[in-house]
């Protein structure tokens, strides 16, 4: 017997079975869409089997954590530190260390005219490192350069100032400053306020000027021979009263005499000393950043002679 819808029968059940196969695929694919974590999400669809495997959290680099127009700098991570090898095969920037700036008297002796230049050999040195294109560069940037490769100037100079005489503030720093140049003054703590010395004020006006205030120890006293208590007095406790003065962190030593040993690096780390700055010798093949190395500028040398100490030596 035929049925008048017979014919309708097989067109219908057809359309059925293909609506619901639809609708479960639709509905499998909202799941599967709902599902997805954000950082899923924002990787783009790659023809290529192996580039579609979402890498781990751990292995996702800052750069994709970062929004595009983000300012933040970039983190320097512990494995970016150059090691000891890496830092001694940099190029040294050539530092230079000053003492007493004043002109010579009858009585200073032959030996101690080394370390004593007059006013105007000093401005005539500062002069032709403005004029021969040298720009100084403070300890952080050095440091920054030693560890990271970060880069300098073209020609970068340092100029280092110990023990704390007076003519370092009223003839070295305004010359420095008329260059647009900043210093490293490393005091000695027991000469502040007494005669022919820096006062506290004076050393904390130098650091608001934007030079950066060192420790040169209480009282000169050889690094080499220290022991016990000795660190205390002559490294944490001379450190700890610049830091009053300034109001910044002293980070950065200078060995009196310039001399050091190995025994002294770790007393400075655990002072806090970032660096530390001896005179001409071999620098530490372990802890290059507590050994690092300058040149007395001689008071005997004229402008060209120091241009080619700093040469010849760095």
């Amino acid at each position: 017997m035929n049925y008048p819808y017979s014919r309708l029968r097989l067109p219908i059940i057809t359309f059925l079975i293909t609506f619901l196969v639809s609708l479960s695929s639709c509905m499998q694919g909202g799941k599967t869409a709902e599902a997805q974590s954000p950082v899923e999400a924002a990787i783009p669809v790659d023809s290529d089997a192996e580039s579609n495997a979402i890498p781990a959290p751990d292995t996702l680099t800052l750069q994709a954590a970062i929004p595009e127009q983000s300012s933040q700098p970039p983190v320097l991570v512990a494995s970016s530190i150059a090691d000891a090898e890496t830092i001694i095969a940099r190029k040294q920037v050539p530092i230079l260390c000053y003492h007493q700036v004043r002109d010579w008297r009858e009585k200073d002796s032959k030996q101690a005219k080394d370390y004593i230049i007059p006013e105007e050999r000093f401005k005539e040195h500062i002069k032709m490192l403005a004029d021969s294109g040298y720009q100084t560069v403070l300890p952080d940037q050095l440091m920054a350069y030693l560890t990271t490769g970060a880069p300098l100037p073209e020609k970068p100079v340092m100029l280092t100032f110990d023990d704390t005489s007076l003519g370092q503030y009223t003839v070295a720093a305004p010359e420095l400053e008329k260059y647009g140049f900043k210093g490293v003054f490393f005091i000695m703590t027991v000469s502040l306020g007494r005669p022919n010395y820096m006062s506290k004020a004076q050393v904390k006006e130098l650091s608001d000027r934007g030079h950066v205030i060192g420790s040169h120890t209480w009282d000169h006293q050889n690094v080499k021979k220290y022991q016990g208590q000795d660190w205390v007095t002559q490294v944490e406790k001379p450190s700890r009263q610049l830091t009053e003065i300034t109001g910044k962190p002293t980070e950065y030593f200078a060995y009196p005499f310039g001399l050091w040993n190995p025994k002294a690096i770790p007393e400075l780390k655990q002072r806090g000393m970032a660096g530390a700055f001896q005179l001409a010798g071999k620098r530490d093949p372990q802890d290059p950043l507590h050994s690092i190395r300058r040149i007395i500028a001689s008071g005997y040398w004229s402008a060209p002679s120091l241009q080619r100490a700093m040469i010849n030596s760095f």
